[in-house]
């Protein structure tokens, strides 16, 4: 391979099975990874449900050949062309009989392998693909990184893995800002499913809110503000009781001074106060919300998420974290421009500098608020899965959270 460095685990496995004319381990390789279709963007969007295989003629083999990409070669998105993700059983089943003599995986590249597509050699595809159903892409809970046209250093990557949670759960590369997910057509799915975006004002209209952490609960926030106040002004940890009395009376308080006539240029403005019910149900809605996060808290450090004697500052890292998520999703989908994701993730790492100390503050904090919106104390899926995620970052030596130095050198 000369100097060529593969971009990701998937196409180093691949070469060092070719180098080694050991055919079978490619295609168990093979039966594993997605391989990503070229389709027109214009076709795609008239025909959502459907694949179009197209051959091209290459020199190479002097055949014609129907194309694919694994992850790690897919080219930076543009408006046009995308790619939809199948696996290689897909191709057994849809291969045209009368069609291309090759499949053509990575062409145009240094990894590029044209495999024959006889009957035969489609039966042989098909038996590796059965003898390894465990997963189809890269592994999920995994660190995977882009080693090739991926950010690594700088502002990019550390907005990129602000946002590593989403990315390392679901097993795709955390830093590839040129993103493409799991094919055009799924990452559009995802997004009118779990956002309710199907339009680029969409798109722009919630990444702008996730950026300015207006989709976290206030509540949530204002608790968590109560602790760090205090926390600030007694330099130490603060007794959950002094918490809760605090918050209390802060609650009071705000309640009491908008009951007071405000002297304003018009002149004096008599306000309504409070129902009394209306703010005894706040406080006492407070109060369980406290409850809450300590237990979570506790779960945390039993765990080894959140070192003994550590609080959750903030929440607002779930906003964060899902801006730069959501910044690659618009990409994705072709709702938004590269220019404006970059934009978009380095700002969503500004902002998580400002409101955090380190990558265990920012992690606990995106936790936190995903417990919060899902979880209701199960301690279920919502909670295990991120917690898994949380360990793999911290852990393993490729993660960027091991390599990117939170504050700027």
């Amino acid at each position: 391979m000369g100097n060529w460095t593969a971009p990701s685990a998937i196409e180093r496995e691949l070469e060092e099975a070719k180098a080694a004319g050991n055919w079978p381990a490619f295609f168990d390789a093979l039966a594993l990874a997605e391989l990503f279709v070229p389709q027109s963007r214009a076709y795609q969007d008239a025909n959502p449900t459907r694949v179009r295989l197209e051959p091209s003629y290459f020199p190479q083999v002097r055949a014609r050949a129907y194309s694919v990409f694994t992850a790690g070669m897919l080219p930076v998105p543009t408006p046009e062309l995308v790619f939809e993700g199948q696996t290689l059983a897909w191709f057994v089943d849809h291969f045209p009989s009368d069609g291309a003599a090759y499949l053509a995986v990575n062409p145009g590249t240094p990894f590029e392998v044209f495999l024959p597509a006889s009957p035969a050699h489609r039966a042989t595809w098909d038996f590796h693909y059965r003898r390894k159903p465990r997963y189809v892409g890269l592994e999920q809970d995994k660190v995977h990184s882009l080693h090739v046209g991926g950010a690594l250093h700088g502002p990019v990557a550390f907005g990129l893995a602000c946002g590593a949670h989403l990315s390392v759960h679901n097993g795709l590369f955390w830093n590839a800002l040129g993103y493409h997910g799991e094919g055009y057509t799924k990452e559009r799915e995802k997004l009118e499913k779990w956002w309710g975006v199907t339009t680029r004002e969409d798109w722009l209209s919630t990444t702008r809110s996730l950026l300015a952490a207006d989709m976290v609960s206030s509540v949530w926030e204002y608790a968590l503000r109560v602790r760090r106040a205090l926390a600030q002004d007694f330099a130490g940890p603060v007794d959950v009781e002094h918490w809760r009395h605090a918050a209390e009376y802060s609650l009071r308080v705000s309640a009491r001074k908008a009951a007071e006539p405000q002297l304003t240029p018009e002149g004096v403005t008599v306000a309504t106060p409070r129902p009394t019910a209306e703010v005894e149900g706040e406080i006492a809605g407070v109060q369980r919300l406290i409850g809450r996060i300590t237990r979570y808290e506790q779960r945390f450090r039993a765990d080894g998420l959140l070192g003994e004697g550590k609080f959750i500052r903030s929440v607002e890292a779930w906003d964060y974290g899902r801006a730069s998520q959501m910044a690659r999703w618009g990409l994705g989908a072709r709702f938004g421009t590269l220019a404006e994701t970059e934009d978009a993730v380095i700002r969503a790492g500004q902002a998580c500098r400002l409101a955090y100390r380190s990558w265990e503050d920012l992690s606990v904090g995106y936790i936190l608020g995903r417990c919060l919106h899902f979880d209701e104390e199960e301690f279920g899926h919502w909670y295990e899965s991120m917690a898994t995620t949380h360990q793999a970052l911290m852990a393993d030596p490729g993660s960027p959270w091991r390599n990117i130095p939170w504050s700027p050198v």
